[in-house]
């Protein structure tokens, strides 16, 4: 069914759909194209036999420094059982699929956190509380939208790390693939939410669409507070201070950008470009996320104002 090859640069594999033309979405093969896209390029690495470096004492100083350890457990907690409710309630067995292995991937990503805490001597408090979601539709909505913007961010970032030494290459190996899952799943989730648009009667689609729209608007209103440390601990969004994985991302910058200075319009250039070479890797057909994109480029011409 699938393709999967190396890119030019023979630096990371590039995946694309084997049935050629033209794919309409919302169509049986739109389905298969953004399921294949997750199982297909499914990394089977386990965190139990990672093998994290040993770091010199000023690297782990500055990987403890960083303050959103707590918050990115429960985060990927409270994905991983969101993605999994909608899966278990979900007809077509093959979204089900795909669905159940987003859930897996990330729960995997809580334990590849957990593992390092642990083996760093890394001290959090996460809250692992959950509430399982009355309406599943409606979390899964609002999880992936909000992953679509945490990941705009984290993907600059991840980058900024790389490239200042911030941490060493070693770590930044092994963070990979985690980074590069949450590029699959934001992916896969704009697809899917386009495709169960198209599944509704021509009359009950543009409710849908609303019903998307305040999915997304939810989730940036946020976001937003986020960055002003306005929402507290108690919903399994925000840290212990107040603060949270939103607002840790974007300030993050001044963490691992080294000694140089980097300004929010440096740092936004940086998320583009670096979210424009994670999706490149995957077949053009798909819908990609534009939402932090087209946000952020019309925001560029007022982003010289700030710090």
């Amino acid at each position: 069914m699938t393709d999967i090859a190396a890119t030019a640069a023979g630096s990371a594999p590039a995946w694309r759909f084997a049935r050629e033309g033209r794919i309409r979405p919302g169509s049986e093969d739109h389905k298969q194209l953004f399921c294949r896209l997750l199982l297909d390029t499914f990394d089977p690495y386990k965190p139990a036999v990672i093998p994290w470096p040993t770091l010199a004492p000023d690297a782990l100083a500055r990987l403890a420094a960083l303050p959103f350890w707590d918050i990115a457990v429960e985060t990927e907690l409270h994905t991983s059982k969101n993605m999994q409710a909608i899966a278990d309630g979900t007809a077509d067995p093959l979204i089900r699929e795909a669905i159940a292995l987003n859930a897996f991937e990330e729960r995997r990503h809580k334990v590849v956190l957990e593992n390092m805490i642990r083996f760093y001597g890394i001290e959090i408090a996460p809250d692992e509380s959950f509430t399982p979601p009355p309406d599943p539709e409606w979390a899964y909505l609002c999880t992936g939208y909000g992953e679509c913007f945490d990941s705009f961010f984290a993907f600059g970032l991840f980058k900024l790390a790389k490239e200042s030494g911030y941490f060493p290459p070693e770590l930044i190996e092994v963070f990979e693939p985690v980074i590069q899952e949450e590029a699959r799943h934001i992916l896969f989730f704009v697809n899917w939410a386009v495709w169960a648009q198209r599944q509704r009667g021509a009359l009950l689609r543009p409710a849908y669409a609303g019903r998307r729209f305040a999915a997304l608007a939810t989730r940036a209103w946020k976001r937003l507070k986020f960055a002003k440390g306005g929402v507290g601990p108690k919903t399994g969004e925000g840290s212990k201070d107040g603060m949270n994985n939103a607002a840790m991302t974007i300030e993050g910058r001044a963490f691992v950008a080294g000694g140089e200075p980097l300004t929010i319009k440096s740092f936004m250039k940086l998320c583009l470009a670096e979210n424009d070479r994670r999706m490149a890797r995957y077949d053009a057909r798909l819908v990609r996320p534009l939402a932090m994109p087209r946000l952020i480029k019309a925001a560029m011409p007022f982003l010289r104002f700030a710090g």
